[in-house]
């Protein structure tokens, strides 16, 4: 296991693929961890050194003190490419990886080449729900909410059709730290990237799931229109596309990631 100390904290970090190759930076979403990218790896190896990590909070990176902040997430994606010796790569995140990824686009855009954007929202409102989810955490656990969240996650088509993918990650999202988990609801909660985005100057693919109701196809479409140059592709699929269609997903956001510059 590796790890990269990032402002008082050391990240959990993952290489597949060959040294040398361009890096791609996969960004987890929130109650994941970076085994949740493991559906697209096969398809980015040849192509890309992935460089996968657990968000600040989740999986085996340290939990540290909250209420997080996107640009906290950010700013660790910058020290972890700094601890790498890594002055440029592209970026893909989901959900939360993809708000971390807006902040990078307005506030780092020097260090990647291109950013995709996956089934995530510049805000994220009201602020009373996400208070609410994290009252049921700290009084709970993770698995609170598991069930609920899994039904926002997936279609009900594949729940029913993929039981044993549901009962991973049901598990994957049970073991997050709860404590780590409730500091990134913050960071959602607290959350407003919708003027800054058009300040995003480095080349965006937005990926949408069709039928998710976390961050709906709508956003999707904010974001397209307000990041200059933003591309949008839309996915049968819900929250978590890479998972519920991986091989659309990765046919997708391969040609994009792989054009030249």
């Amino acid at each position: 296991m590796h790890y990269a100390p990032v402002a008082g904290a050391k990240l959990h970090y993952r290489m597949d693929g060959t040294r040398g190759k361009p890096v791609l930076v996969l960004s987890n979403s929130l109650g994941t961890d970076l085994a949740m990218w493991e559906p697209q790896i096969a398809a980015l190896r040849p192509h890309f050194c992935i460089l996968r990590y657990d968000a600040r909070g989740h999986g085996a990176s340290d939990v540290t003190p909250g209420p997080y902040s996107i640009e906290r997430l950010g700013r660790d994606v910058v020290a972890l490419l700094d601890h790498l010796e890594t002055p440029r790569a592209s970026f893909c995140g989901l959900s939360l990886g993809g708000m971390t990824g807006m902040w990078l686009g307005v506030h780092a855009a020097e260090r990647f080449d291109k950013l995709v954007l996956a089934n995530t929202a510049p805000h994220m409102a009201p602020a009373d729900l996400w208070n609410q989810r994290i009252a049921k955490v700290e009084a709970g656990g993770v698995a609170a909410i598991s069930d609920a969240v899994l039904a926002r996650w997936f279609t009900a088509e594949f729940i029913a059709r993929e039981p044993a993918t549901i009962a991973g990650m049901k598990a994957m999202m049970e073991r997050q730290p709860s404590a780590g988990y409730v500091a990134c609801c913050a960071a959602v909660r607290d959350m407003d990237q919708r003027e800054d985005i058009a300040r995003i100057a480095v080349r965006t693919l937005i990926v949408a799931g069709t039928h998710d109701v976390a961050a709906p196809p709508s956003e999707a479409a904010f974001l397209a229109g307000r990041i200059p140059g933003a591309r949008l592709v839309e996915i049968d699929a819900s929250h978590l596309s890479n998972i519920e269609a991986p091989d659309t997903f990765n046919a997708a956001i391969l040609p994009f990631l792989t054009e030249p510059a």
